[in-house]
């Protein structure tokens, strides 16, 4: 069940891509699931998809040991929320891998791929693009 939401909202978060930092991200999330009035559920599935979004970044984009960061902004806007992640690592599209074969028993699947199979069965969208030297990677909800 979803609560209707304030009619605008936007957030922004910056974090180092530190992977200790996720407890931050988790703030940042449920603090504007409360301010849309969204339920627990809703807000437990935004967390589960965007910390699988932001870890593989703050994991993967940046050479080992280098500091850097990882920018979150987050809009509530007619009936919909938008989460846009971007990092300025090393360009990798995770929409264009191919879905995770569920159907597989946990022997024979191969590592990897069910994050992002995650964040698209939770997200209405994910759509990726490269710009300006940017990951930017845009996830979308309906919570009317």
């Amino acid at each position: 069940m979803f609560v209707k939401t304030k009619a605008f909202m936007e957030s922004k978060l910056v974090l180092d891509n530190d992977i200790q930092q996720i407890p931050q991200l988790a703030e940042f999330i449920d603090g504007i699931a409360e301010q849309a009035g969204l339920d627990m559920s809703v807000s437990m599935s935004l967390n589960l998809a965007m910390e699988e979004a932001v870890s593989n970044v703050m994991l993967y984009a940046y050479p080992q040991g280098s500091k850097r960061q990882v920018q979150i902004d987050a809009t509530v806007q007619d009936g919909t929320i938008k989460f846009v992640i971007s990092d300025s690592g090393i360009p990798f599209d995770p929409t264009a891998k191919q879905d995770a074969n569920i159907d597989l028993s946990v022997e024979d699947r191969p590592i990897g791929g069910l994050g992002i199979y995650m964040v698209k069965q939770i997200m209405d969208t994910v759509n990726y693009e490269y710009k300006d030297g940017k990951n930017i990677l845009t996830l979308t909800k309906s919570i009317k």
